[in-house]
């Protein structure tokens, strides 16, 4: 069809939805049908920004409709082509609105799915963007108590922490995904999840906080008796020792080479920083936290 045979749907669809002396009550079900064939029609034309208004206007229709689901999957196909534009504010917005329509559904996995959509949309060109929106998709799923479909949302947002050089942010997003976890019994992605928080405190050299996210998680007996909270132990050893050589032996070791990509990557680049410092006054304040929290 014809670019302005595609105009004159819209218009069309426009005056179906507006009340005059001659039409008292909108046209909403004919109108809804003319946005979405004007929007296949400019999108297989290319007409990407004619397109994406036309499916905002589909969605809309659909929601007057009381059809929420088909009101979301049009929102997400506006999302879509703003991406498409470059209109970053656009897909964050869309994919949000479908997320919402999705929940007015009861479904929130598709809810979760579409802000994730938009998360992975926006990593390259709005990273800290991208992060909220990951962050909302995995708290959908876990106020649905659904948190092991969410476990790839807390892996690629640790990615984009990562990338940011965020790094107490990514160990607070590891040990949030820990929790995750522990809430449905996946224990050896919990123990993976709290050994990679203390190994991104290494990595920004920020030995007081590893040692503390090492104290903290081995309340958890499950952690305490892994072998990834036996290389966390020996890690911390190994610095407190000013011992490089075995620094560098644990970063190669199968229990780290288990775990996520972004962080076996940053445990081969360890130590960071100098640790002989360390060798004087982090033995002693390692065994006083240790007697303290009576993990033996």
């Amino acid at each position: 069809m014809a670019g302005s045979d595609l105009e004159k749907l819209i218009i069309k669809a426009d005056k179906l939805t507006k009340l005059s002396l001659t039409r008292w009550s909108a046209d909403w079900k004919s109108a809804t049908q003319l946005y979405e064939q004007a929007a296949n029609g400019f999108r297989l034309a290319k007409q990407y920004e004619k397109a994406k208004t036309a499916f905002e206007k589909a969605s809309k229709g659909q929601e007057m409709l009381s059809s929420p689901w088909d009101a979301a999957k049009h929102m997400e196909s506006a999302a879509a082509l703003a991406k498409e534009l470059g209109n970053f504010s656009e897909v964050a917005d869309f994919y949000r609105r479908a997320s919402e329509l999705y929940t007015v559904c009861g479904r929130p996995q598709p809810a979760s799915d579409a802000l994730a959509k938009g998360a992975r949309a926006l990593e390259d060109a709005v990273p800290d963007e991208a992060i909220l929106l990951y962050t909302e998709a995995c708290s959908i799923l876990e106020e649905d108590g659904k948190e092991q479909m969410a476990f790839d949302l807390y892996r690629a947002a640790t990615c984009v922490y990562i990338k940011l050089e965020k790094y107490t942010d990514a160990a607070t997003f590891l040990l949030r995904w820990g929790l995750a976890a522990d809430k449905c019994n996946a224990t050896n992605s919990q123990c993976k999840a709290y050994l990679s928080s203390i190994i991104v405190y290494l990595y920004a050299h920020d030995f007081k906080q590893a040692e503390k996210c090492y104290n903290d998680c081995s309340q958890i007996d499950v952690f305490l008796g892994s072998d990834q909270g036996r290389c966390a132990s020996k890690l911390l050893s190994a610095y407190s020792e000013g011992n490089i050589e075995e620094i560098k032996r644990l970063a190669q070791s199968s229990t780290v080479s288990n775990l996520d990509h972004v962080i076996i990557r940053l445990a081969r680049k360890l130590p960071t920083g100098e640790v002989s410092a360390l060798k004087s006054d982090g033995v002693g304040e390692q065994e006083e936290a240790l007697d303290e929290n009576d993990l033996t």
